[in-house]
Protein backbone atom coordinates (compact mmCIF):
# COMPACT_ATOMS: atom_id res chain seq x y z
CA UNK A 1 0.00 0.00 0.00
CA UNK A 2 2.71 2.14 0.85
CA UNK A 3 4.33 1.92 -2.71
CA UNK A 4 1.25 2.49 -4.47
CA UNK A 5 0.75 6.34 -2.39
CA UNK A 6 4.90 6.77 -3.32
CA UNK A 7 4.12 6.32 -7.23
CA UNK A 8 1.14 8.08 -6.97
CA UNK A 9 2.72 10.89 -4.78
CA UNK A 10 5.85 10.75 -7.61
CA UNK A 11 3.56 10.90 -10.27
CA UNK A 12 1.52 13.80 -8.55
CA UNK A 13 4.91 16.18 -8.45
CA UNK A 14 5.92 15.05 -11.69
CA UNK A 15 2.55 16.53 -13.68
CA UNK A 16 3.13 19.77 -11.47
CA UNK A 17 6.49 20.10 -12.56
CA UNK A 18 5.43 19.87 -16.28
CA UNK A 19 2.93 21.73 -16.11
CA UNK A 20 4.33 24.69 -14.09
CA UNK A 21 6.84 24.72 -16.38
CA UNK A 22 9.10 24.38 -13.89
CA UNK A 23 10.92 20.62 -14.56
CA UNK A 24 12.93 22.71 -17.02
CA UNK A 25 16.02 23.98 -14.72
CA UNK A 26 17.71 26.24 -17.76
CA UNK A 27 14.31 27.94 -18.61
CA UNK A 28 13.68 28.64 -15.28
CA UNK A 29 17.35 29.96 -14.29
CA UNK A 30 17.04 32.30 -17.99
CA UNK A 31 13.66 33.97 -16.00
CA UNK A 32 15.05 33.92 -12.53
CA UNK A 33 18.27 35.53 -13.99
CA UNK A 34 16.64 38.41 -15.83
CA UNK A 35 14.49 39.50 -12.41
CA UNK A 36 17.42 40.58 -10.68
CA UNK A 37 19.31 43.85 -10.64
CA UNK A 38 22.54 42.08 -11.77
CA UNK A 39 21.34 40.78 -15.15
CA UNK A 40 20.34 42.28 -18.78
CA UNK A 41 20.11 40.35 -22.00
CA UNK A 42 21.09 41.86 -24.94
CA UNK A 43 20.00 40.50 -28.16
CA UNK A 44 21.69 41.21 -32.32
CA UNK A 45 18.76 41.73 -34.45
CA UNK A 46 17.13 39.06 -36.22
CA UNK A 47 18.27 37.74 -40.02
CA UNK A 48 18.36 41.04 -42.26
CA UNK A 49 20.66 39.72 -45.23
CA UNK A 50 23.84 41.79 -46.22
CA UNK A 51 26.44 43.51 -44.56
CA UNK A 52 26.07 47.13 -42.80
CA UNK A 53 23.62 50.17 -45.17
CA UNK A 54 23.89 51.24 -48.60
CA UNK A 55 26.07 54.14 -48.61
CA UNK A 56 23.16 56.77 -48.61
CA UNK A 57 20.77 55.22 -45.96
CA UNK A 58 18.61 57.16 -44.22
CA UNK A 59 17.65 56.41 -39.76
CA UNK A 60 14.17 57.73 -40.84
CA UNK A 61 13.52 55.97 -43.72
CA UNK A 62 13.44 52.21 -43.23
CA UNK A 63 13.35 51.31 -47.34
CA UNK A 64 17.21 52.63 -47.66
CA UNK A 65 18.05 50.42 -45.14
CA UNK A 66 19.23 46.81 -44.63
CA UNK A 67 16.30 45.31 -43.05
CA UNK A 68 14.48 42.00 -41.54
CA UNK A 69 13.57 39.41 -44.41
CA UNK A 70 10.84 36.89 -43.70
CA UNK A 71 12.78 34.34 -41.75
CA UNK A 72 14.25 37.15 -39.89
CA UNK A 73 11.14 38.40 -38.66
CA UNK A 74 9.94 34.56 -38.16
CA UNK A 75 12.33 33.96 -36.03
CA UNK A 76 12.23 37.65 -33.87
CA UNK A 77 8.88 36.07 -33.47
CA UNK A 78 9.88 32.39 -32.56
CA UNK A 79 12.07 34.29 -30.42
CA UNK A 80 9.73 35.74 -27.96
CA UNK A 81 7.57 33.29 -28.01
CA UNK A 82 10.68 31.06 -26.64
CA UNK A 83 11.26 33.73 -23.93
CA UNK A 84 7.68 33.58 -22.95
CA UNK A 85 8.16 29.80 -22.42
CA UNK A 86 11.00 30.21 -20.15
CA UNK A 87 9.07 32.47 -18.08
CA UNK A 88 9.84 35.79 -19.41
CA UNK A 89 6.86 37.05 -18.44
CA UNK A 90 7.01 41.19 -18.31
CA UNK A 91 10.32 42.85 -19.68
CA UNK A 92 11.68 46.27 -20.46
CA UNK A 93 12.57 46.09 -24.50
CA UNK A 94 15.04 49.01 -26.00
CA UNK A 95 16.02 49.05 -29.35
CA UNK A 96 18.48 50.42 -31.62
CA UNK A 97 17.08 53.16 -33.79
CA UNK A 98 17.78 50.96 -36.63
CA UNK A 99 14.58 49.60 -38.56
CA UNK A 100 15.95 46.25 -38.57
CA UNK A 101 16.42 46.36 -34.39
CA UNK A 102 13.28 47.95 -34.19
CA UNK A 103 11.13 45.11 -36.36
CA UNK A 104 13.21 42.79 -34.16
CA UNK A 105 12.11 44.31 -30.75
CA UNK A 106 8.25 44.88 -31.58
CA UNK A 107 8.30 40.85 -33.14
CA UNK A 108 9.38 39.67 -29.86
CA UNK A 109 5.89 41.12 -28.64
CA UNK A 110 6.35 42.05 -25.38
CA UNK A 111 4.75 45.48 -25.77
CA UNK A 112 6.01 49.12 -26.49
CA UNK A 113 9.72 49.43 -27.45
CA UNK A 114 12.00 52.53 -26.65
CA UNK A 115 14.49 53.46 -28.61
CA UNK A 116 17.93 53.96 -26.97
CA UNK A 117 20.85 55.66 -28.63
CA UNK A 118 23.55 54.13 -27.14
CA UNK A 119 22.68 50.81 -28.83
CA UNK A 120 22.63 52.39 -32.02
CA UNK A 121 25.23 50.92 -34.58
CA UNK A 122 28.93 52.59 -34.79
CA UNK A 123 29.56 50.03 -38.06
CA UNK A 124 29.70 53.01 -40.14
CA UNK A 125 32.45 54.62 -38.02
CA UNK A 126 34.42 51.96 -35.96
CA UNK A 127 36.68 54.68 -33.55
CA UNK A 128 33.21 55.31 -32.05
CA UNK A 129 33.30 52.07 -30.93
CA UNK A 130 34.76 52.50 -26.93
CA UNK A 131 32.83 55.30 -26.05
CA UNK A 132 29.83 53.73 -27.50
CA UNK A 133 30.38 50.81 -24.89
CA UNK A 134 30.66 53.46 -22.52
CA UNK A 135 27.73 54.58 -23.00
CA UNK A 136 26.14 51.59 -22.85
CA UNK A 137 27.39 50.33 -19.49
CA UNK A 138 25.75 53.25 -18.08
CA UNK A 139 22.51 53.12 -19.40
CA UNK A 140 22.67 49.17 -18.44
CA UNK A 141 23.81 50.48 -14.98
CA UNK A 142 20.87 53.05 -14.64
CA UNK A 143 18.36 50.91 -16.19
CA UNK A 144 19.51 47.84 -13.76
CA UNK A 145 18.80 50.67 -10.85
CA UNK A 146 15.11 51.01 -11.61
CA UNK A 147 13.66 47.91 -13.52
CA UNK A 148 12.56 45.87 -10.59
CA UNK A 149 11.44 42.20 -11.61
CA UNK A 150 11.17 43.27 -15.32
CA UNK A 151 13.58 41.50 -17.73
CA UNK A 152 15.77 44.33 -19.37
CA UNK A 153 15.89 42.89 -22.91
CA UNK A 154 17.81 45.20 -25.38
CA UNK A 155 18.15 44.64 -28.92
CA UNK A 156 21.44 46.10 -30.52
CA UNK A 157 23.84 45.07 -33.58
CA UNK A 158 27.05 42.89 -34.01
CA UNK A 159 29.30 45.62 -33.24
CA UNK A 160 27.62 47.17 -30.06
CA UNK A 161 27.36 43.14 -28.41
CA UNK A 162 31.36 42.28 -29.85
CA UNK A 163 32.04 45.71 -27.77
CA UNK A 164 30.71 44.60 -25.18
CA UNK A 165 30.92 41.44 -24.29
CA UNK A 166 34.20 39.99 -26.65
CA UNK A 167 31.90 38.03 -28.23
CA UNK A 168 30.95 37.74 -32.12
CA UNK A 169 27.13 36.72 -32.60
CA UNK A 170 24.94 35.83 -35.27
CA UNK A 171 21.95 36.84 -36.38
CA UNK A 172 19.21 36.88 -33.64
CA UNK A 173 21.48 35.12 -30.44
CA UNK A 174 21.16 36.78 -27.27
CA UNK A 175 23.25 37.18 -24.58
CA UNK A 176 22.78 36.90 -20.93
CA UNK A 177 25.23 39.35 -19.25
CA UNK A 178 26.36 39.27 -15.46
CA UNK A 179 26.79 43.00 -15.00
CA UNK A 180 28.49 45.59 -11.92
CA UNK A 181 26.52 47.69 -10.54
CA UNK A 182 28.01 50.38 -12.99
CA UNK A 183 26.87 47.90 -16.18
CA UNK A 184 30.33 46.45 -16.45
CA UNK A 185 30.37 43.26 -17.49
CA UNK A 186 31.12 40.32 -15.29
CA UNK A 187 30.03 37.39 -16.55
CA UNK A 188 28.05 36.47 -19.83
CA UNK A 189 26.09 33.33 -21.39
CA UNK A 190 25.27 32.88 -25.49
CA UNK A 191 21.61 31.90 -26.26
CA UNK A 192 22.33 31.23 -29.71
CA UNK A 193 18.82 31.49 -32.14
CA UNK A 194 17.44 28.07 -32.69
CA UNK A 195 16.87 29.69 -36.20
Amino acid sequence: MMNVFKVSLFRLVWVGLVLTGSFNACASELSELLKKSDHVLLMRHAIAPGVGDPADYKLQDCKSQRNLDARGREQAKKTGQWLKAQGVGDALVFSSAWCRCKDTAENLAFGSIVLEASLNSFFDDMRQGPQSNVNLQKFIGNQLKTKGEKALILVTHHVNIAEFAGENVGSGDMVLAKVNSAGKLLSFKIYPSSS
